[in-house]
């Protein structure tokens, strides 16, 4: 995580961008593309998701046409797909932190902006399904209200007007490189948050590049800081998840002395891109051994280059033996950190046993302390299906 370059003067203002940074995107693009591609003779591939972030819709449009050899019109293609996408605006989920910075942002008076490549209507359906989200935005600007959409600086010119406050003053936040090169076009500090796996490196042009938006920190630029922070963690809204105990790459117990509980990644795509990559703490269940507190990596694991996202728990507890296959089922309750890449194994191995410590002495509190009683742990497994992602207990 790069840390933000000096400010001259005080942040004032907040412009974001909506989809991919507050908004998860990735499931309605490929819902949608997926089937339309199979209708006409051609399999989504998603190592191309890629290239549509960031674009306009017509721009999306014509990257599409060009990957696949469609043989439609840009035109013709968005006539089509447009009521598809326009079907599952209020489907899109808020990504972790959203609803957390702009509650803040507004909270605390601070003026925030919304403005995105999309068309004002899109951006106006799509907020409409999010509690609170409209009232909490000084000014709305949607690609079609301007005459470039970013990369030129257009849209957050246009957003800092209708604040009516001058662009160093403002602190945009933004997922693609697009958006982040509009940004500085338009004379404006920019924190990326990009969307797009290990592609970090590639954002060298913010100001500050964090994993995620549970990683902004308003005080570096001058903003009130968030207050709900507990002894190195941060109390989400938890998740709950399950499904067999599978051998992973071997280095758990190996390599690092560390034997984790490895879940079958497959199962959980929904999940895995609901959350971003990071290190998490709650409490598992194993289905016939008990319940144990738990520290929990999510992400591609840098030092080790993962060519995919896992989802990796250590049960904190000496077990004497194997437990593969067990069914496992994990509430999660708690963030600790951005998932961070280490100069030497003693060094990943070092922050692991540090987390554990944290999430150790976290799980005693209160505010942690009572997931132990979920009734997802206290239910019997056999009556849930493993690989539910489940997001509530009802």
């Amino acid at each position: 995580m790069a840390a933000p370059k000096p400010i001259t003067r005080l942040i004032s203002h907040v412009i974001l961008d909506l989809d991919g940074t507050l908004l998860n995107t990735d499931c309605v693009v490929s819902q949608v593309l997926k089937p339309f591609l199979v209708k006409n003779g051609k399999k989504w591939d998603s190592m191309k998701a890629h290239k549509l972030v960031g674009k306009t819709p017509y721009e999306a449009a014509a990257v599409v046409l060009e990957d696949y050899a469609l043989p439609y019109s840009t035109e013709e293609f968005l006539s089509m797909i447009t009521p598809m996408f326009n079907e599952q605006w209020c489907n899109l989920k808020a990504l972790p932190g959203a609803n957390r910075l702009i509650k803040h942002l507004r909270s605390n008076g601070v003026p925030a902006a919304l403005a995105s490549n999309s068309p004002k209507s899109n951006i106006d359906a799509k907020i409409s399904c999010h509690q609170g989200w409209k009232e909490s935005f000084s000014a709305i600007v949607g690609g079609d209200e301007v005459e470039k959409g970013k990369p030129s600086p257009d849209i957050f010119l246009e957003a800092a007007n209708r604040m009516n406050t001058n662009p160093p003053n403002c602190l945009v936040i933004e997922d693609s490189l697009p958006g982040v090169a509009a940004g500085k076009a338009a004379g404006m500090h920019v924190i990326a948050v990009p969307s797009v796996p290990k592609k970090t490196a590639e954002f060298s042009s913010a100001d500050e590049v964090v994993n995620s938006l549970l990683d902004v920190k308003p005080e570096k630029w001058g903003l009130p800081p968030f207050n709900d922070w507990i002894e190195d963690t941060l109390p989400i809204d938890p998740w709950f998840i399950g499904g067999p105990v599978i051998k992973g790459f071997g280095r758990g117990s190996k390599v690092l002395g560390i034997p984790t509980a490895n879940l079958p990644a497959e199962n959980f795509s929904d999940v895995l891109s609901e959350h971003t990559s990071g290190v998490y703490f709650g409490w598992a269940k194993l289905s016939t051994r008990g319940i144990y507190k738990m520290v929990m990596s999510i992400g591609w694991n840098p030092y080790f280059d993962n060519t995919e996202k896992t989802i990796e728990p250590w049960l904190l507890h000496e077990f004497g033996d194997d437990f593969y296959g067990e069914e496992l089922h994990l509430v999660i309750v708690g963030y600790i950190r951005a998932e961070a890449n280490f100069p030497s194994l003693q060094s990943l191995i070092e922050r692991i046993h540090e987390d554990a410590r944290i999430a150790e002495k976290a799980l005693d509190l209160p505010v942690y302390a009572r997931y132990k009683d979920s009734p997802y742990l206290r239910t019997s497994l056999k009556k849930d299906n493993p690989a539910n992602g489940k997001q509530s207990e009802s």
